[in-house]
């Protein structure tokens, strides 16, 4: 047994009881092949739950430090999340995006699942911001199909994304697989970038009912 099944046996019966999770939609994840999932980031959890909700192993960029702690806590949160299909990546400096958009390409060459947080952050308020364009990057470069979706609910029983979260309901909706095909070839032009990206977050605003805010949520966190 795989430690991601391992962990899907011991701790998902506990986390469904915890945040029994409403799935909608998620017949639009493919069974097979690359895919890239694509939605919002509300807190700390989302990144727990999406991985339990889909029957394929999701990999996702997760923060170093989340991998490189000493204490007994730090040890048990590196072993789940490496676990579940975190990609450790030192995302700071000027390599930083380079090295995720590459991880990024290499899970999707290999016809995995590659989640992904367009903002390229938790929303500070509950607002829906401006996507990052890596996203377009990558479906282009690879070809692999969008699945936008939406966390709902989660910034409440974890508000402010710290903290232990208190138990609720959450639902995690999933919408119909988006291809850009039609932009082969013009991976470079950065015209097709925002409107790639911008095609996906108006995705997501729908599924997850969030009010949309034309700046990037790094900007707006550091006004």
């Amino acid at each position: 047994m795989s430690r991601f099944a391992l962990i899907k046996a011991v701790l998902g019966p506990v986390m469904r009881l915890m945040f029994r999770p409403r799935v909608e939609g998620a017949e639009h994840i493919p069974g097979d092949g690359p895919v890239i999932l694509a939605g919002n980031h509300l807190t700390f959890i989302d990144s727990m739950i999406l991985p339990l909700v889909c029957d394929r192993q999701v990999f996702f960029i997760g923060k170093d430090e989340y991998v490189t702690g000493k204490s007994l806590k730090g040890r048990l949160m590196a072993w789940f999340f490496t676990g579940v299909g975190m990609i450790p990546v030192d995302r700071d400096g000027g390599r930083g995006g380079v090295a995720a958009l590459m991880t990024g390409r290499r899970v999707l060459e290999e016809g995995k699942v590659f989640g992904i947080y367009p903002e390229g952050t938790r929303s500070p308020d509950g607002r829906l911001y401006r996507g990052r364009t890596g996203i377009a990057r990558l479906t282009l470069m690879t070809g692999a199909p969008v699945v936008p979706f939406a966390m709902i609910g989660t910034d409440k029983l974890q508000p402010g994304g710290a903290g232990m979260p208190r138990p609720g309901r959450v639902t995690v909706r999933f919408g119909e697989a988006m291809e850009f095909s039609r932009y082969d070839g013009m991976g470079r032009d950065r015209y097709v970038l925002r409107a790639v990206t911008d095609s996906v977050m108006t995705e997501v605003m729908r599924l997850s009912g969030q009010e949309y805010v034309d700046m990037y949520a790094t900007k707006a966190k550091a006004a």
